[in-house]
């Protein structure tokens, strides 16, 4: 039976962590897509590769195919995430919302007053394909206390950065190039020390 996690606080967003976003992805040399077309040659030359949905990992059946594609290294993160995740807690995570185009944002600007700018230094890190947001709904307690517990040590690592958010309740994630895999090798995988660093165990 899982013991009850303690409180472990929520990883909130800021201006800066937006600006540090977009000043990192920029630096690896990623761009922001346009629009679809732009989208369709990322996907052919693999810049951009799908979700990678498996057993532990859905994703939301109303995200439009060509929008179910990240960066490589957010692939691998997220394949990470939902190994040890389905692991520990026997049940998915699911993928809401990844690569977005310029045009697409527009449109969720019209309807949605938190969504980041299509440009600038405070743009949203979904236009290059390297931010993904994985929903909170239905997650317990625990489940969101592990998952803050286990993002935070890669955070301050300077692998991803995470926007924890309320309105759209879920975990805005951007993955760097830098990331490697946290987890240890061998049938009881997983993020062991994170874990205990933080007391959720």
């Amino acid at each position: 039976m899982l013991q009850p996690a303690r409180f472990v606080p929520p990883m909130r967003g800021s201006r800066t962590s937006l600006l540090r976003q977009n000043e990192k992805t920029i630096a690896e040399g990623l761009v922001r897509i346009r629009d679809e077309k732009q989208l369709n040659e990322l996907r052919t030359e693999h810049e951009l590769v799908q979700v990678p949905a498996s057993a532990s990992l859905l994703v939301n059946p109303a995200l439009p195919y060509n929008r179910r594609y990240c960066r490589p290294s957010t692939a691998k993160f997220l394949a990470d995430l939902s190994h040890v995740h389905y692991e520990r807690f026997h049940r998915p995570l699911q993928v809401n919302s990844a690569v977005r185009t310029m045009a697409v944002q527009r449109e969720l600007i019209g309807v949605n007053g938190n969504a980041a700018a299509i440009s600038g230094e405070l743009a949203s890190p979904h236009l290059t394909g390297a931010a993904v947001d994985i929903g909170k709904k239905g997650l317990s307690i625990s489940e969101i206390a592990w998952m803050r517990a286990w993002l935070l040590p890669l955070q301050q690592a300077g692998k991803i950065d995470v926007e924890e958010e309320f309105y759209q309740a879920c975990f805005h994630i951007t993955v760097y190039s830098s990331y490697e895999t946290p987890v240890e090798p061998g049938p009881r995988r997983r993020a062991g020390a994170t874990l205990l660093a933080t007391g959720v165990q």
